[in-house]
């Protein structure tokens, strides 16, 4: 568990040496961890950060997992929809061209920003962050990918989406008769793998490998 900072001491230790809560903002030493160990606050409990075995690597093979399943949970049918004799199957990005044809293009491109652009930007970014800590190189740009990551963090709204999705199932339910694609598989999918990976990449290991302050962060 951290100690807490002596205030009389606050200006002679680096920066580099500390951490603050941030639920409760006490200033503390920064511990060093062993693998699989966590950094409690010791006023309020929140957990400050862990250091988490294998994270690149494990976290790169969550971002290509994430990238596979991207384009079949968008462009694969998630459900097929029979009313009155018609059949009409319905996709992520039909969904989109709908909103758009229909005379709601602000609508249309929230939705194609919040539900396909963003959460690959966002996959993409990690990606290139992982790459530029396993190869060593270009952990600038990495700096700065990470940053709009973080600033892209609560502009990706699968889960939204998924809801949205998920209503209109229960209410069309008594009208027509609905049948699951694998569209729907797809999209849950890569919705589990997103928060798995938010769970594996641990921030503070991150920041500490793209900083250069510790080689073996990222293990």
């Amino acid at each position: 568990m951290p100690e807490p900072v002596d205030p009389e001491r606050l200006a002679q230790l680096p920066l580099d040496k500390l951490v603050a809560c941030h639920e409760c903002d006490l200033l503390m030493h920064r511990p060093a961890l062993a693998h699989d160990e966590k950094a409690i606050c010791p006023r309020c409990g929140y957990e400050l950060f862990s250091h988490r075995h294998n994270v690149v690597n494990r976290s790169l093979a969550l971002v290509l997992a994430a990238l596979l399943l991207y384009i079949p949970a968008n462009f694969l049918p998630i459900m097929q929809l029979d009313l009155l004799g018609q059949a009409s199957q319905d996709t992520v990005w039909s969904g989109v061209l709908g909103l758009y044809n229909t005379g709601m293009p602000e609508i249309a491109v929230v939705v194609f920003l919040c539900s396909m652009a963003i959460p690959l930007l966002k996959l993409m970014c990690q990606l290139l962050v992982l790459l530029t800590i396993r190869l060593n190189m270009g952990r600038s740009y990495g700096l700065l990918l990470y940053r709009i990551y973080h600033h892209l963090r609560d502009w990706g709204m699968l889960e939204v989406y998924l809801m949205g999705v998920l209503v209109a199932m229960v209410k069309l339910a008594d009208l027509a008769q609905i049948s699951l694609g694998l569209g729907l598989a797809c999209f849950v999918g890569l919705l589990l793998v997103q928060v798995w990976l938010e769970v594996v990449m641990s921030p503070h290991q991150i920041w500490v490998a793209l900083s250069g302050e510790d080689t073996r962060a990222g293990d």
